[in-house]
């Protein structure tokens, strides 16, 4: 039986990414993966990120003090805000309209007998 594949290493991604930590394998649904446990670093909390082996060009074992100096200078984010892709959330108005027109939020050509509906169009 092989022992389990476990240090400090620097690990370099295609796409000029670069991660480091304590690396191991990692079987999830019969698929291997390289797990990268990165250490907590000046206030941000420790994070795991599991690659395919596909996604790896470069593996450098190092003791965990160079691990740790190379996170530290790193700073890589557990997520990235952009790639989450969050739809905008809006509130639908709920202030009323004569309110917004005493405020001088509409044009004064307005009646106030002027209706509006969210079906009627522009022609």
């Amino acid at each position: 039986m092989t022992e389990p594949f476990e240090t400090f290493a620097i690990v370099e991604l295609f796409g000029h990414s670069v991660i480091s930590g304590k690396v191991s394998e990692q079987a999830i649904g019969g698929a291997s993966f390289v797990r990268v446990d990165v250490p907590a670093i000046n206030g941000q909390e420790a994070y795991t990120k599991l690659y395919g082996s596909g996604a790896i060009y470069c593996i450098t074992p190092t003791d965990e003090a160079t691990a740790l100096a190379a996170a530290q200078g790193l700073r890589q984010k557990p997520v990235d805000v952009w790639k989450l892709n969050l739809p905008q959330l809006q509130a639908p108005m709920r202030e009323p309209v004569e309110e917004m027109m005493d405020r001088g939020d509409f044009d004064d050509d307005l009646d106030e007998d002027d209706h509006f509906s969210d079906d009627e169009t522009d022609d």
